[in-house]
């Protein structure tokens, strides 16, 4: 028996899914509803989370004004660090502990989103760090109950994090990147407000850009929800359950925009129509992954940031060296497309087609190479760095990024094709440079 929308049950493995996300505002100038959303949720003392460059633009007094107008209390934490670390959610969460909170309000990138979750986490549930974090990092346990209200403003067009029940960090004493995820870390309601993308540089639409697409592009290409062992019990269902008809609903729309408006965006920061368009990608590929997780582009990713040497990106902060997440994500898209394309070729060559290659006439064995050219080009308009040797990285590296990805087991188990560790050597390898 066929079960919905053709997939195909597999024995003793799911037969649900499980559809979750937040409460969704879009639209130019909603940030003005932050204040009225933050009170009809019964918050009267409101932490404010942002970081310092975005503390002085208008975008963000245009949400402290609405939370005060509202008759709010509201303190502002600004220390939030690009690319945070378990040093920085902890220091956030100190502050939210020490605040007495009953709602929170988060306006800037995945950054500012995934650290105001984690000190909401602490501050209610406190707890040894690595209690939460995903294992084999952490211990992976459940987050014990309710949370306080998060109301999420996202300032660029990428990450999804308003959609999601994800944090990530990097842990520096590991040198690893990892997270933690639960539904119950989902922001309450996302406020996506595409006037917030205005002033972004180039460079951070297009990593951001890239953090779309992927994630469109892996919840579609997942291990489908009914090839997973079910659950021992409904409630442990993971949020990586798999693609399925509702994850592939928003990949499909997503990648269609982002075909449309990736480039537009990043090389015109004027083009409002492909700023709003890239928004509303983001919107709905941080529901579909949200609700199908990603894979191996992500898993990888998380190596490349973590193990970084001396790489910084114009348009970013000046100090450490950092990879932009999307940027991490982006240059071992490629690699990953001609390996999974087997398992789907015809997902593989519709992704393509939607992201703009022409298809017509293609044989199946011809997905992964259409989709990695069609992602080498896209990445060479939007100016990322070429492959994983474009952020620093050699042959002698291999061994280590791989075995950094091969613990990420909550993004790895997800993909289309179970991969070993020398799988993923030879997939970095693959990931040197692509032109």
């Amino acid at each position: 028996m066929v079960c919905c929308h053709g997939y195909l049950p597999v024995e003793g493995a799911d037969r649900a899914f499980t559809i979750d996300a937040s409460s969704v505002t879009f639209g130019r100038g909603s940030i003005a509803e932050v204040g009225d959303r933050a009170r009809a949720l019964g918050a009267a003392r409101v932490a404010l989370f942002t970081d310092r460059t975005l503390a002085s633009l208008a975008f963000f007094e245009n949400a402290r004004a609405s939370l005060l107008g509202a008759g709010l209390d509201v303190v502002v934490y600004d220390e939030v660090e690009i690319e945070p670390t378990d040093a920085s959610f902890l220091a956030a969460a100190e502050f939210a502990r020490e605040g007495k909170f009953d709602g929170y309000v988060s306006v800037g990138g995945g950054s500012v989103i995934d650290t105001c979750k984690a000190a909401i986490l602490y501050a209610t549930y406190p707890a040894d760090f690595y209690t939460y974090v995903n294992r084999p990092i952490g211990d992976g346990r459940a987050v014990p109950g309710p949370l306080p209200p998060h109301l999420a403003c996202p300032t660029t067009c990428g990450t999804g994090s308003e959609c999601t029940g994800i944090a990530v960090f990097d842990d520096r004493a590991r040198k690893a990147k990892t997270g933690i995820a639960s539904p119950r870390l989902r922001p309450t309601a996302a406020i996506v407000d595409p006037d917030a993308t205005a002033t972004l540089p180039s460079s951070v639409v297009a990593a951001s850009g890239f953090d779309v697409l992927s994630h469109a592009l892996e919840s579609y290409t997942a291990r489908p929800y009914c090839a997973r062992p079910a659950p021992d019990r409904p409630t442990q269902r993971p949020m990586s359950q798999g693609r399925n008809p509702w994850s592939d609903i928003g990949s499909r729309e997503a990648l269609d925009l982002a075909g449309r408006f990736l480039v537009r965006a990043t090389l015109d920061s004027a083009d409002a129509e492909a700023l709003e368009g890239l928004s509303w990608a983001a919107t709905l590929a941080g529901i579909a992954f949200g609700n199908a997780g990603v894979h191996l582009p992500h898993a990888m990713s998380y190596a490349v940031s973590g193990l970084v040497r001396d790489f910084h990106m114009r348009g970013y902060p000046e100090g450490a060296s950092l990879v932009p997440h999307g940027v991490s994500v982006a240059v071992n898209a490629p690699s990953v497309f001609r390996f999974t394309a087997s398992t789907d070729p015809g997902r593989h060559l519709d992704a393509a087609a939607r992201l703009g290659a022409d298809t017509r006439g293609a044989l199946p064995a011809d997905a992964g190479e259409l989709l990695a050219a069609e992602l080498v080009r896209l990445m060479r308009k939007a100016g990322i760095p070429n492959g994983i040797g474009g952020v620093g990285y050699g042959e002698a590296d291999l061994s280590a990024l791989a075995a950094g990805t091969i613990v990420q087991t909550r993004l790895v188990d997800n993909a289309p094709r179970k991969v070993t560790e020398d799988d993923l050597a030879a997939l970095f390898h693959g990931a040197i440079a692509y032109w």
